[in-house]
């Protein structure tokens, strides 16, 4: 099939969505697929349209389905589509809801965050993870937790930092962030708590390899978003075996369940400095965190993911064929 991906963040872009869509490209193209990944819809033929964002990508979605109200449209629903744009701008996120064939959610619980008449034509995709390309070991003088994501707000990307000011003073706990401020504010931000925090180190931006060294090298990563799609960092640190501390929300529940131990609630640093307070001081419960993500690690490889796209791709069209059949004159 010839098929266009459109996201909003551009070439050269580490935002998710741009590791998203060119990650499906490679996948797609390995099945036998041609793939472009495009940031701008200019009425280009295809047999199939992927669109990363329902609002976001809200004017290139009406504008493919008024050129081509026959083809396969797959809406991809991001965290702030489901969480955030439903709310603020629920007409038009709607909209592209509404005009996709398929939609596909990135964690287990979308399902249950769509309008009920939608589900039908949901699928449920895991992003996948390659394992890391290179390893570290985790200091011995230092209990070291990660934070990896752009900084901003919907991440909550200071809340391990705020915790980790709270711990007793025999703590050896040290808060690593890695990621790109999302703007002046939050550049501030962070050079406030690098002068003020002595438990916090910002490393900025980084790439692939040197991402993977700190997240093998830590012994906890923590996510403390308030809301989020289906995070890749968590395949991630699922797939290099490292303990997950995540904020308590659908997100976060359902790449790693119900069973989960290692949540804490949504903006409460306190409750995270006492869970990574356990981790470092009780190993048993550590362990029981390695345990869980190494048994999930096996839901986020590239095969399941592939898998998951030619499942969203099969019942696109199906559901145009039956379209068609139900409309024939279009």
């Amino acid at each position: 099939m010839n098929i266009l991906i459109i996201t909003p963040a551009m070439r050269g872009s580490r935002a998710g969505n741009r590791a998203t869509a060119e990650r499906w490209q490679r996948l797609l193209g390995t099945a036998g697929h041609d793939v472009r990944v495009i940031t701008e819809y200019r009425g280009e033929a295809c047999d199939l349209f992927i669109a990363l964002h329902a609002w976001r990508s809200r004017e290139a979605i009406a504008a493919f389905r008024a050129d081509w109200p026959d083809l396969p449209l797959i809406v991809v629903l991001t965290g702030t589509d489901v969480y955030q744009h439903q709310r603020l701008y629920p007409e038009d996120t709607l909209a592209s809801m509404e005009a996709a064939t398929v939609l596909i959610g990135l964690h287990d619980r979308v399902g249950q965050d769509i309008p009920a008449h939608l589900r039908g034509r949901l699928v449920t995709l895991r992003q996948s993870a390659a394992l890391p390309i290179r390893r570290s070991e985790p200091p011995s003088d230092a209990f070291q937790v990660c934070v990896i994501g752009h900084l901003r707000e919907e991440k909550d990307s200071l809340r391990g930092a705020k915790a980790a000011r709270k711990m007793p003073p025999e703590s050896r706990i040290r808060v690593v962030c890695a990621g790109k401020p999302h703007n002046e504010q939050w550049q501030a931000a962070v050079a406030a708590e690098v002068a003020e925090n002595d438990r916090f180190q910002w490393v900025g931006e980084l790439g692939e390899a040197d991402t993977a060294v700190l997240l093998t090298g830590s012994h906890v990563m923590v996510i403390s978003s308030i809301m989020e799609g289906g995070a890749n960092v968590v395949s991630e640190a699922c797939r290099a075996g490292v303990p997950v501390v995540a904020s308590d929300i659908p997100g976060n529940r359902g790449l790693l369940g119900d069973d989960y131990e290692g949540y804490f609630p949504v903006g409460d640093e306190a409750a995270l400095a006492d869970l990574l307070w356990r981790a470092e001081r009780e190993p048993s419960f550590l362990d029981r965190l390695n345990e869980q993500v190494s048994r999930l690690a096996p839901r986020f490889t590239p095969e399941m993911e592939q898998k998951s796209l030619e499942q969203a791709l099969a019942l696109a069209g199906k559901r145009c064929s039956s379209a068609r059949r139900v409309n024939p004159e279009g």
